[in-house]
């Protein structure tokens, strides 16, 4: 394991007595190891992010063979991402190998792994809500229900989803379930070929609908012209040098223009959170081309992810997980307060509660945008407009500064909570 985490594969870890941690002496063996941030969930993960976590898991537990090991399970879970790349979190899952054993996480890696991807990519459907209302994944049966006749014929789903689900369903006693392991032997080497060739379908793998989005073009059809362009990521530099920022919260963030600026400019780290699939994709795309610590999240801010499962305990959510030294929230206020019906004031109290400092901007009326969300509804938002937006900032810190960036009166404030 200390070859794996000198590697960054897995989480540093050191062995402590218990003594050390305040644990009871009769505890034989204790591991410390640092705290991960950001801390996140299979469904909070794009499409791009849960495919390199599966694949990932594969070469783990391929690597682990070959040393004579193996792992206990196959939980999503057990992954986290530093920046977009993956590390394994869970030391006790590894285990030795028994010769002969069956890979008993089978049906766990494709409920919580290959499942969700073969959602997007037989039916287009991002795994995201119902990962979320299922916390150990998409159940195989369910899977097997939805995808079409073609689909189930393929030899791969046949053998993964569709056979799976009909044994599940027909093999209940314990005389049945008894006799698909006692006195059955699977080789190392057909273990490895299982794994092999699933690292092998699921890098194939692709969303369903390659059509763009609006979002996932925005950088090429946004309302600004070059010079706004210009000031804008000139004003979220010198904020970013100004504030000293390390750890940056970027929502909206799309495929990662301002998040890339804040990493140039300084911070460490920044953990970006878009609602667009395709935006996410492009933006975990770039992370890893370009070597950037920038980690794209799905977040439906309506609604985010909260605590739940055991006790609500088991999964926190997402406001105490989710901090930062600065917060960036361009081009996304409107989408809560005009969209979605959520109080202005509120959703400035929401966004300043992430960091101690940012940049907001508001998006008025007169802007093309926002008129076109208002012309198939009833104007509902008196109290929209620029002056109630610096009311409620001043509530929640500092107004540090502030500049129109467009002619249709968008315009970049950065606060400094004091």
């Amino acid at each position: 394991m200390r070859e794996l985490a000198n590697e960054g594969r897995l989480v540093e870890f050191r062995e402590v007595t218990a003594e050390e941690v305040g644990l009871d002496e009769s505890i034989a063996y204790v591991l410390e190891h640092p705290r991960l941030s950001p801390w996140t969930y299979p469904y909070e993960w794009s499409f791009s992010l849960l495919k390199a976590a599966a694949l990932f898991h594969l070469e783990l537990h391929l690597d682990l063979l070959d040393k004579g090991l193996t792992l206990s399970d196959a939980s999503a879970y057990n992954v986290q991402f530093q920046g977009p790349k993956p590390i394994f979190i869970d030391h006790l899952s590894v285990r030795p190998y028994r010769d002969g054993e069956f890979w008993l996480g089978h049906r766990q890696f494709c409920e919580q792994f290959l499942n969700p991807l073969l959602l997007r990519a037989h039916l287009d459907i991002a795994h995201n809500a119902w990962y979320r209302g299922n916390l150990e994944g998409i159940m195989t049966s369910d899977l097997a229900r939805l995808l079409p006749i073609r689909s189930r014929l393929g030899w791969r789903v046949l053998s993964n989803v569709v056979l799976p689900a009909y044994f599940q369903k027909n093999s209940t006693s314990d005389r049945e379930v008894s006799f698909t392991t006692e006195g059955r032997k699977l080789p190392l080497a057909g273990l490895q070929s299982m794994l092999r060739q699933l690292h092998g379908w699921i890098s194939s793998l692709q969303p369903a609908n390659k059509a763009s989005t609006t979002w996932a073009n925005y950088a090429s059809t946004t309302t600004y012209d070059d010079q706004e362009t210009t000031r804008k990521k000139e004003f979220v530099a010198d904020f970013v040098r100004s504030s000293g920022a390390r750890r940056v919260i970027d929502l909206g963030c799309n495929t990662g223009d301002y998040s890339k600026i804040c990493l140039e400019i300084g911070a460490v780290a920044v953990t970006g959170f878009d609602f667009d699939q395709q935006s996410l994709d492009k933006a975990y795309a770039r992370a890893v081309a370009e070597n950037l610590n920038f980690l794209p999240l799905f977040l439906d801010a309506r609604n985010p992810s909260p605590a739940q499962g055991w006790m609500q305990a088991e999964r926190g959510g997402f406001n105490e997980r989710f901090s930062a030294d600065a917060i960036l929230a361009l081009a996304f206020e409107h989408h809560l307060a005009i969209a979605h019906n959520v109080p202005l004031a509120q959703v400035v109290k929401w966004i300043t509660a992430m960091a101690p400092a940012g940049v907001i901007e508001f998006v008025p009326k007169s802007d093309p945008t926002v008129r076109k969300m208002l012309a198939l509804r009833e104007d509902i938002f008196p109290d929209y407009t620029e002056e109630a937006f610096a009311t409620a900032l001043a509530r929640s810190g500092r107004i540090s500064n502030r500049l129109q960036v467009t002619e249709s009166g968008r315009t970049l404030f950065s606060y400094v909570r004091e």
